[in-house]
């Protein structure tokens, strides 16, 4: 046999040598386990939003060994950042590891809400009124200040943006049409009113959204008759410029004088402990309301106390201060809206009937105002309230100073065929003691007592300022 040269020995050892570790290389390479991500190798998430984690597969000899990988790291969606998971599998003398980048951030656009109707009927002619809107960032809280609008022809723009630069908008579409229809707003409700005497209408308002006052332009149906018992309707009907038309009705009923007249008791000036509580024990006794044109002064418990047992509780003065009162339109009516609103708090009521100081006819306004009750008497209709005067005077405040005094005043001045408000003050001890009397001789003569409502038909005297 030819024997190889030691030349050729050392290449054919060689090359063996290199097929084994060739061998050992495929093997390795072959047979080591295989480590992939599922879904994405980078994403964004937004913070305080949810992160799903999607796993990896791992897999040896074609056999799953996803759960021998661990994962280094964590993401905390609840601060930005950027996070870096590693997935690392150990399988014999082998080790694979892979990484996923998860980016926090703030991704999330801010949203604006409209106060108001998305569709925004505007006046023809007129400017939108903006009628408001917030906006809100999942990060950055409230940013309505940061609120840009612009109007683009029959739209509103709203803009805003995030300290991430996210942008959120919103739109408010303009119709340029009037489909609102006028307001009539009546003074009063129901009339009552007596037969053959004069219907006067309590008043009324008109407003217009797009036209503003429209008082002038109503139209008024009276179909009252007088002279025949009844319930009839006054018709109301106003139309705006742009065709609109509203219509109201009132009641009014005609009814026939009470038998032997009505006997309107009224009392001024208090309440007043010793003489207010005690007139209530007389009223209550007698079966009898009455009505109180009450002031800022004395206890809240009388107030309270003569609405809970059923008498009429209205308005007369706060200060009773008639350089004040009568020195200015605006003094007025800030004086009444004090009492006014006393009365609104212990009773709840929100008290419409008034009673001038010194009345309607009083000359001392001069004085403070020139012409002030000619506008008073008119302006406290436009506002929604009925004013009364009297047409018995028991003198109480004036040269009655005795129980019999005042007693005789008042049923000397009485009418069978009237409405008889008489006026008293509460604060009167001579009016207390003559009160049972007064009632006695109303009672034993025909005539009905009762309080007065907004109802009641006014009772007034000439101005004469």
């Amino acid at each position: 046999m030819k024997k190889f040269s030691r030349k050729k020995k050392i290449i054919l050892i060689s090359v063996l040598v290199f097929l084994l570790i060739l061998n050992s290389i495929l093997l390795i390479i072959f047979t080591a386990p295989k480590l992939e991500l599922k879904g994405e190798e980078s994403l964004v998430v937004n913070i305080d939003g949810m992160y799903q984690e999607a796993g990896v597969l791992a897999t040896y000899h074609g056999e799953n060994i996803s759960k021998e990988v661990k994962v280094e790291g964590k993401v905390d969606v609840h601060h930005s950042g950027t996070y870096k998971l590693n997935y690392v599998l150990k399988k014999g003398i082998y080790k694979k590891e892979i990484t996923r980048i998860v980016i926090v951030k703030d991704i999330e656009a801010p949203v604006i809400e409209l106060k108001g109707n998305q569709e925004a009927y505007v006046c023809p002619g007129k400017t939108y009124e903006e009628e408001g809107y917030t906006a809100f960032d999942n990060v950055d809280g409230d940013i309505t200040s940061n609120v840009s609008s612009t109007t683009e022809d029959e739209k509103v723009v709203y803009t805003v943006e995030d300290k991430e630069g996210n942008v959120g908008t919103n739109e408010r579409t303009l119709i340029f049409k009037d489909i609102e229809k006028p307001k009539i707003e009546l003074t009063g409700g129901t009339q009552t009113v007596y037969l053959g005497g004069k219907y006067t209408d309590a008043g009324y308002k008109a407003t217009d959204n797009c036209d503003g006052d429209l008082k002038n332009k109503v139209k008024v149906t009276n179909n009252v008759n007088m002279n025949k018992a009844g319930t009839y309707e006054v018709i109301y009907e106003v139309t705006d410029a742009s065709g609109n038309t509203e219509t109201v009705k009132r009641s009014v009923k005609v009814v026939s004088l009470p038998k032997g007249g009505t006997i309107y008791l009224t009392f001024d000036d208090g309440p007043q402990e010793g003489t207010t509580n005690k007139i209530l024990d007389i009223l209550k006794e007698e079966g009898v309301k009455a009505t109180f044109f009450v002031t800022s002064s004395g206890p809240d418990y009388l107030i309270k106390r003569e609405a809970d047992e059923g008498h009429t509780v209205a308005l007369h003065t706060a200060t009773h201060n008639y350089a004040k009162v009568y020195s200015s339109v605006d003094n007025y009516f800030n004086d009444l809206k004090i009492v006014h609103d006393r009365v609104l708090r212990i009773t709840g009521q929100d008290a419409k009937i008034i009673r001038f100081p010194g009345g309607s006819s009083n000359t001392i306004s001069r004085n403070y105002s020139r012409g002030i009750m000619t506008t008073l008497t008119k302006e406290v209709i436009n506002r929604g309230y009925h004013y009364f005067d009297w047409n018995v005077d028991s003198n109480d405040a004036g040269g009655a100073n005795s129980a019999s005094a005042v007693y005789n005043n008042v049923i000397r001045s009485l009418s069978s065929s009237n409405l008889n408000v008489v006026l008293m003050h509460d604060i009167k001890s001579q009016t207390r003691d003559a009160l049972r009397d007064i009632i006695k001789y109303g009672k034993a003569n025909g005539f009905t007592f009762a309080s007065i409502t907004m109802s009641t038909p006014m009772v007034k005297h000439g101005v004469n300022n």
